[in-house]
């Protein structure tokens, strides 16, 4: 079960929908489970704007650095309020 206390609110900029949408992800998951999940999501919320295509990568919105997929969100320094971008 996943509470307040294990997750954290993030923005993510979609660019092929030109808009952000915030979102609660699990810091105890791993960025391959957020990354497909998030897809998907953003793919219901952007009204067509977006299909997830499988080959997505989440970056960090104002460095440009490409999470690595294979750690657990805890350790890749993500936190309530990072901005980060889908592409």
């Amino acid at each position: 079960m996943i509470t307040a206390m294990n997750k954290v609110l993030v923005e993510i900029f979609l660019p092929a929908a030109a808009q952000s949408y915030e979102v609660y992800i699990p810091l105890e998951s791993q960025m391959s489970e957020v990354l497909t999940l998030v897809s998907s999501l953003l793919g219901d919320l952007s009204d067509g704007k977006y299909k997830a295509t499988g080959s997505e990568v989440l970056c960090d919105a104002e460095t440009g650095i490409i999470f690595n997929i294979n750690m657990p969100v805890a350790e890749l320094g993500i936190k309530n309020g990072s901005k980060l971008m889908l592409i």
